[in-house]
């Protein structure tokens, strides 16, 4: 390929408005090399040749190559020129990966006060003095001991109510436990029901086991009870999948005559409704879950991923009484058992109160990140004052892809809309996560960002994928 056929590939993507101009330039050098337009070991135009063709100044190629070589895109060889370095490609795809702020994982912010890196490495070193080491590290009871079962009935008593203790698996994450309802209640084409905008995750169940979704249309309070009922009608579901409050990702949360509606609705059709809710316990006042509305008809996951850490990997299913067994088979089947070491841990916060004192200070800063998050972004988006997430407006000339890509250039790391789609035309939206950025200066920061991507206009039939 020679210098001359390389330069339109330059020219189109240079975006004279995204800031310096040497900047565009790397950016549309990395842009070709990741449609495979350009390839390692293609020699670059000559640098006078390259400013004339672009209209611009030596210096401002110069200090773009010199970026590039930086990036690890270009190599330069003294009598020969300047090629794609070999490699080039790999390492524009791990840029493109990495973003300054990743706001991509619904994770709960670190607490500093009580500090849980300092919690951890006490209380860890505590239980491995205490404790006898072969029972931590050995194969444990599936659903966890009776003791663990009633913290766990007493961690989820402001959804619940009282719950038999005898009622309650605890399981290795909220995905093994949900797998477990899936696989037991569910066979290859059966469908299950779910918001038009979902938590991906039941995507992947639904894939993994033959299952079909169907997507329901949600207002302000979530799934609507008179469109269920439609789609029980045509579909005749064997399962309804909801989260009830703070839905992921459009942040709605029900009433309780939208739950009881919502149960009406599945009473009617004689479905059964896998409720999903990691975010109630952010709330000071949750309302209560649709489990403690009508039990012998909801299996209830509660995760601690969402209110304590991921890392923990933990979480409960709550079970009608004569699906107990099949459910705990099914974990067995599918996880086998939890970590010693990691329970005992979790055991021991409940115990002492210190897993209350982390949830509050998590509250405490989802708060404040909600209210950045309002001030910096206005008004018009979707948000709960105690959710993790925003579910944010775009302006028409953005799809939510080609924003998320955009904005990945930006160093800014979202979610498009058509992650959640499960079926119709994806919504002019992204999510944002609050909680992952390291501070709450840094969210600040990357939400100005968000702002000025927002702001920046794209021509009509602008993509950004390929």
């Amino acid at each position: 390929m020679s210098a001359a056929d390389l330069m339109p590939g330059w020219k189109q993507y240079i975006d004279r408005n995204a800031g310096p101009l040497y900047l565009s330039i790397v950016e549309a050098l990395a842009e070709s090399i990741r449609r495979d337009e350009i390839h390692e070991g293609d020699r670059l135009p000559p640098q006078r040749a390259l400013a004339k063709a672009l209209g611009t100044d030596l210096t401002t190629v110069t200090r773009a190559f010199a970026e590039a070589r930086r990036r690890g895109l270009i190599e330069a060889t003294v009598g020969r020129g300047t090629f794609v370095r070999v490699g080039a490609t790999e390492t524009r795809w791990r840029n493109a990966g990495r973003a300054v702020v990743d706001l991509t994982m619904n994770l709960p912010p670190i607490p500093e006060n009580p500090s849980l890196q300092q919690l951890i490495q006490n209380d860890i070193s505590r239980i491995l003095r205490r404790q006898d080491l072969h029972a931590l590290l050995s194969y444990r009871v599936t659903g966890g001991t009776s003791e663990e079962r009633q913290l766990a009935a007493d961690w989820m008593k402001p959804m619940l109510g009282v719950r038999p203790a005898d009622e309650i698996l605890v399981v290795p994450g909220a995905q093994s436990a949900m797998s477990a309802v899936v696989s037991t209640l569910a066979a290859p084409g059966d469908v299950i029901v779910t918001d038009r905008f979902t938590y991906p995750g039941i995507r992947t169940l639904a894939a993994q086991f033959g299952l079909l979704l169907a997507g329901v249309d949600s207002d302000h309070e979530g799934m609507v009870p008179d469109l269920l009922d439609r789609a029980c009608r045509q579909h005749r579901p064997r399962l309804i999948y909801c989260t009830p409050t703070i839905q992921n990702p459009t942040t709605a949360t029900m009433s309780l005559a939208r739950r009881e509606a919502i149960l009406a609705v599945a009473k009617a059709h004689n479905v059964q409704i896998l409720e999903d809710d990691p975010y109630s316990l952010l709330l000071d006042q949750p309302p209560p879950a649709l489990a403690a509305l009508d039990p012998s008809r909801v299996f209830y996951v509660s995760t601690l991923a969402k209110v304590l850490s991921p890392g923990l990997r933990l979480a409960f299913l709550v079970a009608p009484q004569d699906a107990v067994q099949r459910m705990s088979s099914a974990v067995r089947a599918i996880s086998l058992t939890c970590s010693g070491l990691m329970t005992s841990l979790v055991a021991r916060w409940m115990q002492d109160g210190q897993a209350q004192a982390i949830v509050q200070a998590i509250r405490t800063e989802l708060r404040l990140r909600q209210t950045a998050a309002r001030a910096i972004l206005g008004e018009g988006h979707c948000m709960h004052p105690d959710g993790p997430h925003v579910w944010l407006k775009l302006p028409d000339w953005w799809g939510s892809v080609d924003f998320v890509s955009y904005a990945r250039r930006q160093g800014l790391g979202l979610v498009p809309s058509t992650v959640f789609t499960v079926e119709g035309e994806p919504a002019q939206r992204v999510r944002i996560a609050l909680g992952s950025a390291a501070t709450l200066d840094s969210l600040e920061v990357s939400l100005h960002g968000v702002v000025s991507v927002l702001q920046h206009k794209r021509s009509p039939g602008y993509t950004d994928i390929v």
